[in-house]
């Protein structure tokens, strides 16, 4: 696949639950227009939400590549699993293929917050990246490398609920500000002492209502941030390319 070079613009998508939104970078991940949004259709099928994609950058200048972060397990651009878009219609997709047909460009599709994650971490050490949105995201890296997504969101925190259930947005519509700050203090300590990460950044739009006090190696950011991890996505081929090459080397 075509590697990115100096001068490439990027094409960055982030679906969620509520909006795609979208934007165009620059190789290094700055932002070329402010980004646009649309909401996202209850429940899309694929083809409606390429539609909808297809719709929102109508107007955008020219791009070379794609990068998207959708919301579920993604594996090589196949979607598994789409809890806040509907899982049943989503199975065995492959967004990234079909997208690269529907918009003419080479395409990567990764899980969102692996794609926010890329866009916020400064690459030093173990990174955590969790969103709390319509459901409850998690990224890791290393030194600034994805590692092999994990959806703790759908793993039980109690016998009947997931993170998911448990602190996504209808938690907190149900329970109140207050005791779903109490849940967020608890699952970050769960989070503390089963992963030990060097920093871990909170995004999606719910960690604004977080009221209480958060340790030193732990940051807020913003989904305008997260964005920019489009260009980043692109140059994680270069480490894939160096261990295909150690290895046949041996």
């Amino acid at each position: 696949m075509k590697q990115t070079s100096s001068e490439d613009k990027i094409l960055s998508i982030d679906i969620g639950g509520s909006h795609v939104k979208a934007t165009i970078l620059d190789n290094e991940g700055a932002l070329l227009m402010d980004y646009e949004k649309i909401v996202t259709p209850p429940s899309p099928k694929p083809k409606q939400l390429i539609e909808v994609i297809q719709q929102l950058i109508k107007a955008f200048p020219v791009y070379d590549k794609v990068s998207v972060g959708f919301p579920g397990y993604v594996k090589n651009g196949v979607i598994f699993t789409a809890p806040n878009l509907g899982t049943d219609a989503w199975k065995g997709f492959d967004l990234a293929e079909n997208l690269e047909q529907a918009l003419g460009k080479p395409t990567k599709v990764v899980n969102d917050a692996d794609m926010q994650g890329l866009g916020v971490v400064q690459g030093v050490g173990f990174e955590m990246v969790v969103t709390l949105g319509t459901g409850f995201g998690t990224a890791f890296l290393s030194d600034g490398y994805l590692l092999p997504h994990l959806e703790i969101a759908h793993h039980p925190i109690t016998k009947s609920k997931t993170y998911d259930d448990y602190i996504g947005e209808k938690a907190l519509e149900k329970e109140g500000e207050e005791k779903w700050n109490d849940r967020l203090k608890y699952i970050i300590g769960i989070l503390k002492t089963v992963f030990n990460y060097d920093t871990l950044y909170i995004g999606g739009g719910n960690s604004r209502k977080i009221k209480f006090k958060l340790d030193d190696n732990i940051k807020i950011i913003s989904n305008r941030d997260g964005i920019k991890g489009g260009a980043r996505l692109w140059k994680q081929d270069k480490r894939e390319n160096l261990i295909t090459a150690l290895k046949q080397n041996q």
